[in-house]
């Protein structure tokens, strides 16, 4: 007879594990524990049942119970598949006189069974498998037991199927985190997981103090194989390559695709920079082995960059920047090369003072150059505006990157002066592309920083600018970053109202990566939005960087802003970036910042077309005419 008080209690102890992350296992094998504590069986066993598969899971009370199970999944025969066949309970009280399984019974009275009760275990249309309550001498069980014992398979059902969702919603869940940080083509990290080992290193290297390198890879001359081949054997060559890469890189190390036929290899726990350098070397040796595809040889070299931090060092995206400049170097000495740049050892080595030394001169000398980035729109991929991009290339140091400028100059007061040059400079030769262009001329993007905001004398250097170069101020757009409100306050917002007075238009730049608000749009005097790069890496792949730039966007054009995105490097992005209502788009997919005298001889070549410089195969074809300005 069923003991009530043990079955009240068993049935309470489901209750309260039914919403818990207790294994399935386990509670299989607490209930066939427990079963035989409140029934009149000798054993009791579970085996869960899924068509055309082996038994996933398999609980038993004793050996012999676990015997009795393994030989009905063995044979596909017995009260246990019958049960689960049928949804209906079987009852066999005296096993060596039942004919109903001519196969599994002898085996099992041999086995020393004498009475088997199956009960199914379902719930509605799904079906689990099957309790079996065992005896191993014949008797039939009364009709409370039966039903305590049905009772039982029922919650415990319920129990199962309830664990079952849990386990696909979390096995859902690992899908698509692995899918949101994971290159779909290769199956290494992406961008995202790379800059999240980037974040979590930063932590852990102020405690490991070792060294950390960043290699950027870039192959030599792809492009070439997309256009001879199609993008299908390109993207069989990327795959190909991601595998020979894979191969060299330690436990501690992340391989990222980053874009393209761009990878990056972030390095930790490196003992010399030695090693890092033999690392480079021995990326192209695995590949200047030829990669057979379609019948075809193809020979690929890469050019690779280096950027180094030392121990106790953070670790930056600036690194990452660093060796993406090294690699730049790399490819203009022909490919197949790598180049180290390690600009913290030159700031220990020479000092911050020097570099301040040396940018007086590179100013004072006209070394400081301008390169030009397109803004096109997004629709049909015309070019409307461009943006004026600080470089220096340091005769000892190379290129440094222009965060290292700004920093430098801020914390030197040079930037009044260094910005002052960069706008009159950008406007010169806005006016030069005017004069050999027969159309309507592009706009002219020019970032300014707080300091020069707040200078007295800002808005006299800007009116001389203007003056002095001819240039029409409705053509000329200056970019703030949204913390020159935080840093800056109310005084900035008056500087750029009377910027806007006289025609020129402001835009917010990098929105997302700093003090965002949406609440303060609406009060700040600016025309266009920019909306950071870190958002458009990820759209289509994580929904929230979707639904934010779908969000902003939305608002932007509530507010009358025209909103620009950052970043678009993919023809993917681009697609997006277009359906969610993004007026303009900027990035390595549309071009790479170029030369004034590139942009003027793109002009010269086609006077009275729009401006369209070199641009991947996959970009929007050219439009037929041109539109001055990038708003709304």
């Amino acid at each position: 007879m069923v003991n009530e008080d043990k079955l009240s209690d068993v049935l309470s102890e489901f209750a309260r594990t039914v919403i818990t992350d207790f294994p399935i296992q386990g509670i299989l094998d607490h209930l066939v524990d427990r079963i035989v504590e409140v029934l009149p069986v000798t054993s009791a066993g579970v085996t869960l049942i899924s068509p055309g598969t082996a038994p996933q899971y398999i609980a038993a009370s004793d050996d012999s119970a676990l015997r009795f199970e393994k030989l009905q999944s063995e044979l596909g025969e017995g009260p246990c598949v019958a049960a689960y066949e049928s949804g209906e309970a079987v009852a066999v009280p005296d096993v060596s006189a039942d004919e109903r399984f001519p196969v599994f019974a002898p085996a099992a009275v041999a086995a020393g069974l004498g009475a088997v009760f199956t009960f199914p275990l379902c719930r509605g249309n799904d079906r689990l498998g099957a309790l079996d309550l065992y005896r191993d001498t014949p008797g039939a069980l009364d009709s409370h037991d039966m039903a305590a014992a049905q009772t039982l398979a029922d919650v415990a059902a319920a129990y199962l199927l309830n664990a079952y969702a849990r386990d696909e919603a979390r096995a859902t869940t690992e899908r698509f985190r692995y899918g949101a940080l994971h290159d779909p083509l290769t199956g290494l990290a992406n961008r995202s997981l790379l800059q999240e080992r980037i974040v979590h290193l930063t932590n852990r290297s102020k405690r490991s103090h070792a060294n950390t390198a960043i290699l950027f890879v870039d192959l030599d001359r792809f492009k070439q194989v997309n256009d001879s081949h199609g993008h299908q054997v390109g993207d069989e060559l990327l795959v190909a390559v991601a595998r020979r890469l894979s191969g060299l890189v330690r436990m501690s190390d992340t391989l990222a695709r980053f874009s393209g036929d761009e990878f990056v290899f972030l390095c930790e726990d490196m003992s010399s920079t030695a090693d890092v350098v033999g690392l480079a070397t021995r990326i192209n040796e695995v590949l200047a082995e030829p990669f057979l595809l379609v019948g075809t040889k193809f020979v690929v070299s890469a050019s690779v960059g280096i950027a180094f931090a030392g121990p106790g060092d953070d670790i930056s995206d600036q690194l990452l920047v660093e060796a993406d400049m090294a690699m730049y170097q790399a490819k203009r000495r022909g490919g197949a090369a790598h180049q180290v740049i390690d600009m913290r050892e030159a700031l220990r080595s020479n000092g911050e003072h020097t570099l301040e030394i040396d940018l007086r001169l590179a100013l004072a000398h006209d070394e400081l150059d301008v390169a030009y980035q397109p803004i096109v729109r997004s629709t049909d991929g015309l070019v409307t505006a461009v943006e004026a991009l600080l470089r220096w290339i340091h005769p000892q140091r190379g290129a440094v990157p222009a965060s290292w400028m700004v920093g430098v100059a801020e914390r030197s007061e040079l930037i009044n002066e260094i910005g002052a040059w960069v706008l009159q400079r950008s406007c010169r030769d806005h006016g030069r592309w005017v004069e050999s262009d027969s159309g309507s001329p592009i706009d002219l993007a020019v970032n300014i920083s707080a300091r020069q905001l707040v200078n007295p004398g800002f808005l006299s250097t800007v009116r001389a600018v203007l003056a002095q170069t001819n240039m029409d101020p409705t053509a000329l757009i200056l970019e703030v970053t949204e913390n020159i409100y935080i840093e800056a306050g109310e005084p900035v917002m008056a500087v750029l109202a009377e910027l806007r007075r006289l025609g020129i238009r402001i835009a917010l730049d990098d929105f997302g990566c700093g003090y965002s608000s949406l609440n303060y749009l609406g009060r700040l005097p600016i025309d266009i939005l920019k909306i950071d790069r870190s958002f458009i890496a990820d759209i289509g792949v994580v929904p929230a960087s979707t639904a934010i730039v779908e969000a902003v966007t939305n608002l932007a054009h509530v507010l009358n802003l025209t909103v620009i995105a950052e970043g678009v490097e993919t023809q993917d992005q681009r697609e997006a970036v277009c359906a969610l209502g993004c007026d303009c788009s900027q990035g390595f997919f549309y071009g790479r910042p170029v030369t004034a005298s590139a942009i003027a001889a793109q002009l010269d070549v086609s006077p009275a077309g729009p401006l369209h410089l070199p641009r991947p195969e996959n970009s929007p074809p050219p439009a037929r005419s041109r539109q001055a300005a990038v708003h709304a």
